[in-house]
């Protein structure tokens, strides 16, 4: 049997297919959590889940109305979805429901096929719901969770810092008092925000101020204190007694006092299919955002992440939201900074948040009409701040340059195209980073040298150590495939012109765990033309899955098995003894112990003084 060849048996169970298996969420993933709830943790969540509750009311409102939906529709999503994406998604402090980016795409979907606001553009967006409900639930079963490994860290951190200024910009209007047209990137709000500064209003500048100085103060002083609700207290007493009102500073206004009920949407084999395009992108946008918004949550509170999980969880929230007058949600940026800046620690704050929700919905509605516009955006700034991970940046900035290009290009994509295609060009921009160092594997020339009595092969050149003139040690740090081939034959080429009278080859594979079909057509040229010129070569492998590897694809058919060595040490033994006796003769370096049993040993160690 070939040396690291494994048995006949284990290779065939290794190359025998493998059943497709599909991912199985858990149906009660909050039993993983529940242990940790205790009174701190429930007063925490409690409190965060009020202040939650109490920003995202107008939030829904707002975001109802972007989609084309009554306002009471986005109130709602944030109820059920919420609800529903706690109990079953893995994220700790993400809170789901309606959002800026899919009110947007549920508009334009829309739009064409009915008129806004109307019965039948209503029927259509809880169709749309239910359908990006099953389409989520579909990709959870077939494990696309494993999407979110190629969001990097240097992406995320990129991506919540445009999304932490956007958030922050789209704000501005709010704090001002002033209409603008939303949407676009920041260059274009700023733009339309510096038009219509004129038109200022005092009133609204002084309660957003003031919410947020509060906030802000309140928080540096202890996180125990109730600060946001505090802070939109005092902003909602500062427009009472300034009849902020009355001088044009906008309020929550009056909702209708109700709470969703289970309502059937009306399905057409016709309505599926136009809606379909639509539903796969928003499927994909709202699985996109609440990944990372999840993963970045998570890395920040140093929690594991269970992706496939929170698919499944956004999947049924909108499977269900959809007989539930919901329309597509997903996680918020905004409402998930700020439960996570109030202090919540497990899933119940949301669950908190739509009961609280519900509640103030029955009881205590007609007072949330009166908090004025400018107090929520003055808490929104403080939420955007807390959002941007400088210290991380900076650490990145400092350590890395093609972090810190990724990092950077998400970043500027998130602000000057969009902020959904960012992660898209974050995730492709760390693929060509990972791409281009993979293509670069390290190749050198090694030799051996005594350390605390052993001998180890280091870098020749690094260390100023002598070579043998008939071997060349070559070690491959890397991966050995398509994408470096061109650079590992480059690096080949120069040690063979830096070593022309080396015939002999020992290629060390210890670095190398895989190997296609490009990879494996170097290796057979480059034994081909060691032995054209008079030399041979050997390898050194012992990973037995790229030694299989390199039997199917006719690697050792052209090496001769023989020519396969598990460790240095026996390659070396074997390359030493298909030395050139007439070389060996006059050789004073002796560089291997192996070297003792060939001609001129005697002399050279004579020449050496032993």
């Amino acid at each position: 049997m070939p040396a690291g060849r494994p048995p006949h048996g284990e290779a065939s169970r290794r190359e025998r297919p493998r059943s497709v298996k599909f991912y199985l969420p858990s149906l009660v993933p909050f039993l993983k959590w529940w242990p940790r709830v205790g009174l701190d943790s429930l007063r925490a969540d409690a409190l965060a889940g009020l202040t939650g509750a109490a920003i995202v009311l107008p939030q829904g409102v707002a975001f109802a109305t972007i989609a084309g939906l009554p306002p009471e529709y986005g109130v709602y999503t944030a109820m059920v979805t919420g609800l529903i994406a706690a109990l079953f998604g893995s994220s700790m402090v993400m809170v789901s429901g309606p959002a800026t980016a899919i009110s947007v795409i549920v508009y334009a979907t829309l739009a064409p096929l009915a008129e806004p606001g109307t019965e039948r553009f209503v029927s259509l967006a809880l169709m749309m719901t239910v359908m990006v409900g099953v389409i989520q639930i579909v990709a959870a079963l077939a494990r696309l969770g494993i999407m979110v490994s190629f969001i990097s860290h240097s992406v995320m951190i990129g991506f919540t810092a445009a999304a932490a200024l956007l958030i922050a910009v789209s704000q501005i209007p709010e704090a001002l008092g002033v209409a603008v047209e939303r949407g676009g990137t920041v260059i274009d709000r700023l733009a339309r925000i510096a038009g219509v500064l004129d038109d200022a209003n005092a009133y609204a500048i002084a309660i957003a101020l003031v919410t947020l100085m509060t906030v802000a103060v309140l928080q540096e002083i202890s996180r125990r204190i109730p600060g946001f609700l505090i802070a939109l207290l005092a902003g909602s007493l500062l427009g009472l007694a300034l009849d902020a009102d009355l001088h044009g500073v906008r309020m929550v206004g009056a909702l209708p006092a109700a709470l969703p009920v289970p309502t059937f949407p009306g399905f057409s084999l016709g309505d599926l299919s136009l809606l379909a395009e639509g539903a796969f992108a928003v499927a994909l946008i709202g699985l996109l955002e609440a990944l990372s918004i999840g993963r970045a949550m998570a890395i920040r509170r140093h929690e594991r992440f269970d992706a496939g999980q929170e698919i499944f969880g956004q999947g049924l929230s909108n499977l269900i939201g959809g007989f539930f007058q919901c329309y597509v949600g997903s996680g918020s940026f905004t409402r998930t900074g700020i439960n996570w800046e109030v202090g919540a620690q497990t899933p119940l704050a949301a669950i908190f948040s739509s009961i609280f929700l519900a509640v103030i919905m029955l009881a205590i509605l007609p007072l949330i009409a009166h908090i004025p516009i400018p107090a929520i955006a003055g808490l929104i700034f403080y939420v955007a701040y807390r959002l941007i991970d400088r210290r991380e940046i900076r650490h990145i900035l400092t350590s890395s340059r093609s972090e810190t290009a990724i990092l950077l290009i998400t970043f500027l994509a998130g602000l000057l195209v969009e902020l959904n295609f960012s992660i898209y060009v974050g995730v492709i921009a760390s693929l060509v980073v990972f791409l281009y160092a993979t293509s670069q594997p390290v190749l050198g020339v090694g030799a051996p040298k005594l350390v605390d009595g052993r001998r180890k092969f280091v870098n020749a050149r690094e260390n100023n150590l002598p070579e043998c003139p008939q071997i060349t040690i070559i070690r491959l740090n890397g991966t050995l495939y398509f994408g470096s081939v061109e650079h590992v034959e480059r690096e080949l080429r120069r040690i063979e012109r830096e070593h022309p009278q080396q015939r002999i080859k020992v290629l060390i594979l210890k670095g190398v765990d895989d190997l296609d079909l490009s990879g494996a057509d170097l290796l057979i040229d480059e034994i081909r033309n060691a032995r054209a010129k008079g030399g041979d070569f050997l390898m050194v492998a012992a990973y037995t899955p790229l030694i299989e590897r390199m039997h199917r694809q006719h690697v050792l058919e052209e090496l001769g098995e023989e020519n396969l060595h598990l460790n240095k040490g026996t390659a070396i033994e074997h390359a030493v003894q298909m030395a050139d006796n007439e070389i060996c003769r006059s050789c004073r370096v002796r560089i291997f112990h192996e070297c003792a049993g060939k001609p001129g040993a005697r002399a050279a160690l004579r020449d050496l003084g032993y």
